[in-house]
């Protein structure tokens, strides 16, 4: 009589163990893929701020007849205040009107050219640390601007 009231009024252990497999190999391909989502997004995002920081750069050299010593001369017309998706500020160089020592500080790429001659804005990317040449493992997932504003996009891509 006890057997026959217990009779499809839960789950087996074998049901259970089931369901958790499943449950745990979804995660398991969602997680990954959710991340890798979540990351090309804010490469897209920090890609177009680049872009519209260069914009206003551009804009200033329009009406000053010089480029920017820093992004803090334009920080008022900068997206997100001139902060990259991952809170960090964008690097920028001014290499056409920088002082001695200046070029010493230009991006390189693997056959150690510069990638700019105007001057050299990036953001540091994922990781936050970043390499001098952008073919070095901690500058390739930099979001960068190069060939003066011919390339826009990661490091790893250039």
């Amino acid at each position: 009589m006890y057997r026959k009231n217990m009779v499809g009024h839960g789950f087996t252990l074998m049901e259970m163990l089931l369901a958790v497999a499943i449950v745990g190999v979804l995660t398991a391909i969602a997680v990954p893929a959710y991340n890798g989502y979540i990351d090309k997004t804010k490469n897209d995002l920090a890609i177009s701020y680049l872009l519209a920081i260069q914009m206003e750069i551009e804009r200033y050299y329009t009406r000053e007849f010089h480029y920017p010593d820093a992004l803090g001369d334009i920080t008022s017309t900068l997206p997100n205040n001139g902060k990259d998706p991952w809170g960090r500020d964008y690097v920028y160089l001014n290499i056409i009107e920088g002082g001695p020592g200046t070029h010493g500080d230009v991006r390189k790429d693997h056959a150690l050219n510069p990638i700019n001659t105007k001057y050299d804005l990036y953001s540091l990317g994922k990781n936050g640390v970043t390499k001098k040449q952008i073919s070095q493992k901690d500058s390739l997932d930099d979001i960068i601007l190069a060939r003066d504003g011919g390339f826009v996009g990661l490091a790893a891509d250039f």
